[in-house]
Formats: structure tokens, C-alpha cells, sequence
């Protein structure tokens, strides 16, 4: 998109007050322009293809068609960022993450109350995402389907136990979701440790930990202070917390932990990574999803120093590429893959193939 045009914007909303308003915020952005606006997804379809907007905005809980099926009937066809809109209720953040597995870029939570401080926030939050979601690759998403995603059997209960000692540490970013989801649910249930940092908003780590753990043979859960890492189990770090590994008494615990902001982030990949270079070494396999911040990447570099073995998304099936790109900066890149054969590749350098 050329550096001096407005981002054109479609906004999907089922109140008209909403689209009003929203529209009339919005467009007090010198770089945002609102070329339309629809009630529901069935009446959009024409207005995409006229209007040819760089970015949607959706609000999956007002609008009649079911905004998931929307999505996925839209980014094999016409991938276009989408910034998801929806209520931080229990039923409002499964429908947000099943947006960002359907194709949605990001999301902003929308506020329960309409005074004027949440409203400013609001429109802020949604203008910087949408500045954002106009610089993402959605081209992988080009035919792709939702189908069934094929699990890796099971290991022979020896090979598991050889391998039992290793840990899987994973870093993902905006437009991460997805890919964890298609990498967490091919793994076997007698896996080793699975530690993940997702950059998320506070509170959904829990529901992403959750809905994770509905699809994969491994157990999954939002990480607690005093967590073991051990085989089979999957800790997710909680929104707005750094998660790192410690020793206690011998054995590998996670850690929980407030502390300032790491690369603007909470919880920072480079925190986790940091810690599993120190404390795991060569027992250690890192995974860096493509990111839209440098988060990970030195993170990435430590542990490639301490013999662990690196595997970076590849840049064709990365939303962003900011993190891959400043990871191949510092040389900390052992092996890359399309994100539907990252488990493939772990597996094969956990198997030594």
C-alpha cells in the first residue's frame, strides 16, 4: 500500500448508532478513511469487491451471518486483514479466538460501558490496530481450508522416555494464534514440556489455554506459579505476566511474575527464552512465530548460544515479519518452515531424523 494514501476501511457492524459513531471517530484519523459501512456480512459482499477496502472491520456478535463463517468463507477467497470487535464476556472471547484462528489479524475488546473515556480508548485501540492489520501478510491464507488437522501418533513409550528431559519452548505475536493452534494440536499426548508466550490481552490466555486444550491430545493450561514443566503438558503464560523457567529442589518450575515491560511487552518471549537458555541449554528445541514486534528474536539468539536448536516461521505463512527478520539479523536461526510443518520439524529434530 502506497505510503501517502489513506488505509480504506469497511466497518461491519450491527448497530447503526455503533456504525455512526465509529465511523464519524475514525474518520478524524488523517490516515484512516471509512468507505463503508454494513449492517451484517451478507450485505458487505458486493461493497468489498467495489470498494476494495486494505482493511475490515468486524464485530462478530452483532452481525446476522455468523461472523466465523464469514471469515472463513472470505480469506480463502479475497484474504483482507480483519480486526475483530467484541465484548470481554466468557462467550465474547471464544468467539475472539476462534476469529483470530479463522483469519482475523487482531482484535480490540469493546466496552461494556459507553462513557466517554471508554469510547476514546476504544476508537484509539481500533485506529492503531487497523494502522497495524494494513501492513500483515494475509496472502497464506489464499486457499487454504479448515479442516481437520492431522495428529501426530503417538511416540513409542521409549522414545518418549529418552526424550523425556527435553522442553518445547514456543514465542509467538499478533497473528500467532493461529499457528500455535496448527502446531499445539499435531503434537502426541506423550510429548515433552510445551512452555508458550502469546502476546494477548489480559484475560484471554486463560480462554486461549482452554480452547487449546479442547483440540490437543497434550494437556494445556494457563500457567500458575509453581507449575512443573513436565512431558505431556502444555503451560500457556497468563495475559500481562512474564512467565520464565527456575530450579527448585532440581526440578524445573515456571515462574510467574509481574516486572516491567520487555520489548514493550508482557509476557515477553525474550523473558521465557532468556530463562530456558540459562537453565536447559541444549535440552531445549526454541520456536519463533513471525511477529509484528522484535520481541523473541534475542530471546532466540540466547538460546541458540546455549546449544538449543532454533526453528523460525517461515517468512511466505508469517503475518508479520519483524521478529523472523531481526532473529536471521543475529544469525539465530537454525532451521525455517511454513507453519503447517513446524511440528514436523520439531519431531524431527527431537527424533534426530
Amino acid at each position: 500500500m502506497e505510503e501517502d494514501r489513506k488505509i480504506r476501511v469497511i466497518l461491519i457492524d450491527g448497530s447503526p448508532h455503533n456504525r455512526n459513531t465509529i465511523t464519524q471517530e475514525l474518520s478524524k484519523d488523517p490516515e484512516i478513511e471509512v468507505v463503508g459501512s454494513a449492517p451484517d456480512t451478507d450485505s458487505v459482499q458486493d461493497m468489498i469487491l467495489k470498494l476494495k477496502p486494505d482493511v475490515i472491520t468486524l464485530d462478530i456478535e452483532t452481525t446476522q451471518m455468523d461472523g466465523i463463517e464469514f471469515l472463513r468463507q472470505l480469506m480463502p477467497n479475497n484474504p483482507i486483514p480483519v480486526v475483530a470487535v467484541s465484548y470481554t464476556t466468557l462467550k465474547g472471547k471464544h468467539i475472539t479466538l476462534q476469529a483470530l484462528e479463522s483469519g482475523a489479524v487482531d482484535f480490540v475488546p469493546k466496552p461494556i460501558n459507553t462513557i466517554l473515556r471508554a469510547l476514546n480508548d476504544f476508537i484509539q485501540d481500533l485506529s492503531s490496530k487497523i494502522k497495524l492489520a494494513a501492513s500483515a501478510n494475509v496472502s497464506h491464507w489464499k486457499d487454504k481450508n479448515f479442516g481437520f488437522i492431522r495428529r501426530t501418533p503417538n511416540l513409542e513409550p521409549e522414545i518418549a522416555a529418552s526424550i523425556q528431559d527435553k522442553v518445547i519452548i514456543i514465542g509467538g505475536s499478533v497473528g500467532g494464534v493461529e499457528g500455535l493452534r496448527k502446531i499445539i494440536s499435531r503434537f502426541p499426548q506423550n510429548m515433552p514440556a510445551v512452555l508458550v508466550v502469546q502476546h494477548i490481552h489480559q484475560g484471554y490466555s486463560k480462554t486461549l489455554a482452554y480452547r487449546q486444550d479442547e483440540i490437543s491430545a497434550m494437556n494445556v493450561k494457563e500457567a500458575e506459579i509453581g507449575d512443573r514443566v513436565q512431558p505431556g503438558l502444555v503451560l500457556i503464560a497468563p495475559g500481562d505476566f512474564h512467565m520464565k523457567i527456575v530450579r527448585t529442589g532440581g526440578r524445573a518450575e515456571v515462574s510467574i511474575e509481574s516486572g516491567e515491560r520487555v520489548n514493550n511487552q508482557r509476557p515477553s518471549i525474550d523473558v521465557l527464552m532468556f530463562s530456558a537458555a540459562e537453565y536447559l541449554g541444549s535440552n531445549a528445541i526454541a520456536v519463533l512465530l513471525g511477529g509484528n514486534t522484535e520481541d523473541g528474536a534475542l530471546g532466540l539468539k540466547a538460546m541458540k548460544s546455549s546449544g538449543a536448536i532454533t526453528i523460525a516461521q517461515d517468512l511466505p505463512s508469517s503475518c508479520f515479519a519483524d521478529s523472523i527478520n531481526k532473529a536471521a539479523e543475529y544469525r539465530a536461526i537454525d532451521m525455517q518452515f511454513d507453519v503447517d510443518q513446524i511440528t514436523q520439524g520439531i519431531m524431527e529434530v527431537l527424533l534426530k531424523k
